[in-house]
């Protein structure tokens, strides 16, 4: 048990690798093979998940005491004072997350490639619309971009695309910015970049040969443990940040530590890691700024620490049982 603990606040200050390596198709030419649900949930994956679920809901308890420390005041006014510039951020970086990839031939991700002149046509016509300062011409490029997602969608199936649903996150934000909708964008982001996090780390769990092939071809470090071991507990880690995205908690603190932890996996995995995470850089910069002002997350439904905690440790099992299952019956 205490193995796993200091795994775990190891990992977070360390910054291993493989802790944001969301998309392992991108690493490897292995086909997948699914583990049976067996030996998913073994008994280091149960026993795993109780710890997590036990230590999330202290965090309910420890979390406000840090809002009283100085320095914490001091960066959340410093950051807040960035907080006009956020949808610019999100429009132009968009727009630059775009050119990376229609330069590098593909869209949306690495292993999506534009095949069709008219495909990077659209694609130019969205960067041109993006970068336009006004709000219409905004509109018209998420409208254009709603429609390359979709056709990329129809091409390569549902399943496959809600690893990057974040992307219909970003689109809803610029369609209702200066409506009256306005303020229910980001809120939009933080469950969609959260929940696709979620996502794609059960990818991990269920297909743990694709991952073992990128651990040994890029010589991850896991820290002493047995790689399958180390899998399943980066995986968790993964889970954890899209959970906390979701729920309200250390918005700002994940954003900043994944951040950076992305920034060291590109002089891992290469330009490769820049054409698929570009656009997730620009999200948690958006997280950083933001906090969670405009976001009344579901643990604040519950009054005292105690309902909280109650929230939060059984709702993470709930979510982590219900996107392991539904991945695993349709992947």
């Amino acid at each position: 048990m205490k193995r796993i603990i200091a795994f775990l606040l190891a990992a977070a200050v360390a910054m291993t690798p493989l802790f944001t390596e969301a998309h392992v198709k991108w690493f490897t030419k292995l086909e997948p093979q699914k583990e049976t649900i067996e030996h998913i949930l073994s008994p280091f994956f149960l026993t795993l998940a109780i710890v997590i679920a036990v230590l999330l809901g202290l965090l309910t308890l420890v979390i406000p005491k840090t809002t009283n420390w100085t320095i914490i005041q001091k960066w959340d006014e410093t950051l807040s004072g960035f907080r006009k510039y956020s949808r610019y951020l999100l429009k132009y970086g968009t727009a630059a997350a775009l050119i990376i990839q229609v330069i590098n031939g593909t869209i949306f991700a690495p292993e999506f490639h534009i095949e069709q002149t008219a495909t990077a046509v659209f694609v130019w016509a969205a960067i041109v619309f993006l970068c336009i300062p006004h709000h219409a011409a905004t509109k018209v490029g998420a409208v254009i971009l709603l429609g390359l997602f979709s056709y990329v969608t129809v091409h390569n199936g549902i399943f496959h695309m809600l690893d990057y649903g974040f992307y219909l996150a970003i689109i809803a934000v610029l369609l209702i910015g200066k409506t009256r909708f306005e303020e229910k964008g980001f809120p939009l982001l933080y469950l969609g970049t959260g929940l696709s996090l979620c996502w794609v780390a059960v990818e991990k769990w269920v297909y743990p040969t694709m991952t073992l092939d990128i651990v040994s071809a890029h010589h991850v470090p896991t820290f002493g443990f047995d790689p399958a071991m180390f899998i399943v507990m980066a995986a968790f880690i993964e889970f954890i940040v899209g959970y906390l995205l979701v729920v309200g908690i250390l918005n700002r603190v994940v954003g900043l530590v994944v951040t950076v932890i992305f920034i060291m996996t590109t002089m891992l995995f290469g330009f490769t890691e820049i054409i698929g995470h570009f656009m997730i850089h620009v999200i948690l910069i958006i997280f950083i700024i933001e906090g969670v002002s405009f976001y009344n997350p579901p643990i604040k439904l519950h009054k005292t620490k105690l309902d909280q905690f109650i929230f939060v440790f059984l709702n993470f099992l709930f979510v982590l049982s219900t996107f392991l299952l539904i991945y695993y019956r349709f992947a």
